[in-house]
């Protein structure tokens, strides 16, 4: 497909477009961006401390590799199928949910997505931080300001900057990394037994096994975010299999990586990742720790970027379904900044306590988008088969109307039963007790969703919703023609 554009619409060099549609003639770019945009997104030190639950619960190294090659491999799976709704629908993808959930409705989903992109950054900018304060020194407060600043600006430029920041960073990641999980394997020591396959115990398998899908499922709420300029023809197979293949090689790499740094620390010695990545570092040669440090805070930076352009994106979103959003640049520079703030205030606040959570915090997302995805997938592929109407999405009188109740009661029923599979150190379903507490949530609430909606999407008019988008189309175009100027 020929395009008139090479570039996003921008204003000082600032990305204008936001939740609005992608018209034709601004799609742009190639597929194998996607590949080390996803890559990088998981190449760094927050998914690396994801690699840690198995061995720290009791599990062996061999068993926690098994968890977490699975969870990831299953995990990005449904992932990578929103990535290919973005070139074909031309959203972000959290307001591809009013079709299923209502121009209000969305509102549920949309609260959980926003709880995640916080969560996250806390996480992100408090480790980028300790980072840099090990290696650079300086205070960790001053640190996360910085950290959070850097990511602010990123974020603001838009799209284009974030795929060629993370296309560089691939680059880098390769060659430190690469160095560093070689060292890593021979100068490291395992207790007897690591690699036996004799240790195999159901909770810590399952643990390793739910946060690393959760981990993966939860890029799903703005993976097509970063898809959505390609042009419609890019295919849905291809879009699905670089961001797949990225997102999955990425995940395992440093899942593994941590899992294996963590099982060479004796038992009853409290792992620190910092701590243990700058060791293992200085065993391959004085001061090696630090440049992979230094390096892995680029990373962080880079994905705490989605996360505020992301956030940003859910914030206009919500907003816009209690009062129409005109948007513009001004809305994005808000949105964002305000995005960035409650990061860097949750931040400045972080206690430890919040840190050694984050096991907790990621099973939690693992639970509330378990439903959504499955609902949303079975909507898109199955149900209306990629046939929507775009205009309508923003409509809030529209087809799709303002409470979706198929999607909603699918969403609720499938949340409910995946309750008792709950296994957090918070809260523990009945049956996960009476399992030992291992944790089949994931295999209970993506069926029961996703097969609820399937029989009740039956009773969509999809041939008349397909006829009113196709009526649409060159309205569409022409419309976003139209509001090229609005940052101006």
């Amino acid at each position: 497909m020929a395009n008139a554009r090479s570039d996003t619409p921008k204003v000082g060099g600032v990305e204008v477009r936001s939740i609005d549609y992608v018209p034709l003639d601004e799609r742009h770019g190639k597929l194998s961006d996607l590949g080390p945009l996803w890559f990088m997104s998981n190449a760094q030190i927050a998914t690396l401390a994801v690699g840690l639950i198995s061995i720290t619960s009791g599990g062996n190294l061999i068993w926690s590799l098994i968890a977490i090659i699975s969870g990831a491999l299953i995990g990005t799976f449904f992932m990578a199928f929103h990535s290919a709704q973005g070139p074909q629908l031309g959203l972000p993808q959290m307001i591809q949910s009013r079709p299923q959930f209502g121009y209000i409705g969305a509102l549920l989903v949309w609260l959980f997505a926003y709880l995640q992109y916080a969560g996250f950054n806390i996480f992100n900018t408090v480790l980028g931080a300790q980072a840099l304060s090990t290696t650079i020194h300086g205070s960790p407060k001053l640190w996360i300001v910085i950290v959070t600043a850097v990511a602010f600006v990123i974020a603001l430029v838009g799209y284009d900057l974030i795929h060629r920041f993370e296309r560089y960073l691939a680059y880098g990641f390769l060659l430190i990394f690469g160095i560093f999980t070689i060292g890593a394997l021979v100068t490291l020591d395992f207790p007897a037994g690591a690699f036996s396959l004799g240790g195999f115990s159901w909770t810590p398998f399952l643990a390793q096994f739910g946060v690393v899908a959760g981990y993966q499922i939860s890029w799903a709420i703005y993976v097509s975010d970063y898809s959505r300029y390609l042009p419609p023809d890019v295919t849905v197979r291809k879009t699905f299999l670089w961001t797949y293949w990225g997102s999955a090689l990425g995940a395992i790499w440093l899942m593994c990586l941590g899992t294996v740094l963590a099982a060479a620390v004796s038992s009853g010695e409290a792992f620190d990742t910092i701590t243990a990545i700058n060791d293992a570092g200085d065993r391959v040669f004085t001061g090696f720790g630090a440049i992979v440090l230094i390096f892995s805070t680029l990373g962080l930076i880079s994905v705490t970027a989605l996360n505020m352009y992301g956030g940003s994106l859910t914030l206009i979103s919500a907003i816009d379904s209690f009062r129409k959003v005109r948007p513009t640049l001004a809305v994005r520079i808000v949105t964002i900044a305000v995005t960035a703030g409650l990061s860097l205030i949750g931040a400045l606040g972080a206690s430890e306590d919040f840190l050694g959570n984050f096991e907790s915090f990621l099973l939690l997302v693992l639970y509330l988008f378990i439903p959504w995805t499955a609902v949303n997938l079975v909507d898109y592929f199955i149900v209306r088969r990629g046939h929507y109407a775009i205009a309508e999405i923003f409509n809030p009188r529209g087809m799709y109307g303002r409470w979706g109740w198929r999607g909603i009661g699918s969403y609720l029923v499938g949340f409910a039963v995946m309750v008792p599979f709950f296994s957090t150190g918070e809260f523990t379903g009945f049956i996960a007790q009476a399992l030992g507490g291992a944790d089949l949530s994931l295999f209970v609430g993506l069926p029961v969703a996703g097969v609820l909606y399937y029989v009740l999407g039956k009773s969509i008019d999809v041939a008349a919703e397909t006829r009113v988008a196709e009526a649409e189309a060159a309205e569409l175009e022409a419309a976003a023609g139209r509001h090229e100027a609005l940052g101006s």
